[in-house]
């Protein structure tokens, strides 16, 4: 690992110190040894001192101090190991991002209680950035309360679908129980029909046994019941008439 003084020389200013670096190397899991103050370019001189058999390192050409490739020699000597390079992962990257949202990292920190002097941001931008945190807040509950709200008219409106799903089947059930009691073939029609018949049973009457045959009669003799009359007194001569007796022809039959 190199100093901060050659990395700042041939490389630029880094976020972490030498010591920082060391640290962090040193806690990778396949590393067992750190060289410190290591130099800029390998010498034959050092991989012998330090009995290195191999570099390892991605394969793209390294300008630096002067060279076009600062590991040529190592890969025409056979001790190059070439790496796979992970796009997005480097200082360069990291140091552009924060390059790039400067006063999103700025008003983060001063949320969590670092300084302006600290943070080495001026007087008049730590107001604006506090300023801007407020605005932010007011966005938010701004926010949250529409969100609240599409929650609120979403459930309305499903709650309404839900009812007016149970409505229309009531009323399917409703229009099938009235059919099935009133309709044309329902219940209430079979009930209806059923005492009609129940009540003209009732009210007719019973047919009697037939009767023993009847034979024809002859009609019996008839005979002559005489009656008088009284008349008031008459000549001789009418006087058989007036005397003559009534008859009537009654048979057995006949009723008074």
């Amino acid at each position: 690992v190199c100093s901060d003084e050659l990395t700042h020389n041939f490389k630029g200013f880094t976020v972490m110190n030498e010591n920082e670096r060391y640290d962090a190397v040193q806690h990778c899991r396949y590393v067992d040894e750190v060289v410190r103050n290591a130099p800029w370019t390998l010498t034959p001189e050092f991989l012998a001192e330090h009995r290195i058999d191999f570099v390892a390192h991605d394969d793209i050409p390294y300008s630096s101090a002067g060279s076009d490739d600062v590991y040529k020699h190592i890969k025409e000597a056979g001790m190059f190991a070439p790496t796979q390079r992970t796009e997005g992962i480097s200082t360069s990257d990291i140091i552009t991002r924060i390059v790039r949202d400067y006063d999103v990292y700025a008003r983060r920190n001063l949320q969590r209680g670092y300084t302006a002097k600290e943070l080495n941001v001026s007087f008049i931008n730590e107001k604006k950035y506090h300023l801007q945190e407020r605005v932010d807040k007011v966005k938010k509950r701004v926010k949250d309360v529409e969100e609240k709200s599409k929650e609120f008219v979403q459930k309305v409106e499903e709650k309404s679908i839900d009812l007016i799903q149970k409505w229309e089947e009531k009323s399917r059930e409703f229009i099938g129980n009235f059919l099935e009691m009133f309709g044309p073939e329902g219940a209430l029609k079979h009930m209806l029909k059923e005492g009609k018949g129940r009540m003209l049973q009732a009210i007719s009457p019973k047919q009697s046994p037939s009767s023993s045959p009847t034979h024809d009669r002859s009609p019996s003799p008839s005979f002559r019941w005489p009656f008088s009359t009284k008349t008031p007194p008459s000549s001789p001569a009418n006087r058989s008439r007036n005397e003559s007796a009534v008859t009537y022809d009654i048979s057995e039959d006949e009723e008074d």
